[in-house]
């Protein structure tokens, strides 16, 4: 019987991981940066569906989320499409579409490589944190400016995050985003002033909200990171002193 020494173990590991996070680069790349999907082709093949048109929409986009095609760009189409409010009601459900598949690809990808790294203690700590708060992680993340959350999907998951937590969680976070960039869409298929004010007035309020959880969340993982280095010996060790 062959064993696995605990160097090679960890290097299996640290290539898995490696070679993950190289695929998705090279996939950001293509999609966000080269821009070789056409995404307003798509919107024009799906407007031509008829009634099937948000549903086929909130399929696509979940897809097309998780390869990296930036959610304002898909919200805005919707918002374009179907107006305010169904529009509003397809970008949420593309928006925890794509959370639920990239998660899901990134907990089957990167898991295990991830707590095997980590160790057993770590990784016990971190499920304990992600029991006590992983719902509400997602929603900040959310609300946090400049984080791609299809990144941050595919993180969550390689971390544990469990599907019904990124479900719930994106969708909560992802309302206010979710009214601005479609009202803004809407905005520019009805030509409507108000639509773009009470967007651009939603999405101030809402980066400002993000700058504050993202600083919550720094200062509440810095608490926890800190905790082992605060705590002293058990009182019985203490009380027995040096021998």
């Amino acid at each position: 019987m062959k064993h696995t020494s605990p160097m090679a173990s960890r290097r299996r590991h640290i290539l898995r991981l490696a070679a993950f996070a190289g695929l998705l680069f090279v996939v950001f790349y293509l999609v966000a940066v080269r821009q070789v999907i056409d995404v307003a082709a798509l919107r024009h093949a799906i407007s031509a569906t008829g009634a099937v048109a948000p549903l086929a929409y909130v399929v696509a986009s979940a897809g097309l989320g998780a390869l990296f095609v930036p959610g304002p760009v898909l919200a805005t189409g919707s918002g374009f499409l179907f107006g305010p409010v169904l529009g509003v009601a397809v970008t949420l459900g593309a928006t925890v579409g794509t959370a639920v598949v990239a998660s899901f690809i990134g907990r089957r990808a990167g898991r295990d490589s991830a707590r095997a790294l980590l160790g057993t203690h770590r990784a016990e700590r971190l499920d304990a944190l992600i029991d006590r708060g992983g719902l509400w992680a997602v929603v900040g993340q959310r609300f946090v400016p400049g984080i791609s959350d299809a990144l941050a999907s595919y993180a969550f998951g390689a971390f544990g995050v469990p599907v019904w937590q990124m479900a719930i969680g994106s969708f909560i976070g992802s309302v206010p985003r979710a009214f601005v960039y479609t009202s803004l869409g809407a905005s520019i298929a009805q030509r409507s002033a108000s639509l773009a004010y009470a967007a651009i007035a939603v999405w101030c309020v809402t980066a400002v909200a993000g700058v504050f959880a993202a600083r919550h969340g720094y200062r509440t993982w810095r608490a926890h990171a800190q905790e082992p280095r605060g705590a002293g010996p058990p009182d019985s060790d203490r009380e027995a002193g040096p021998r």
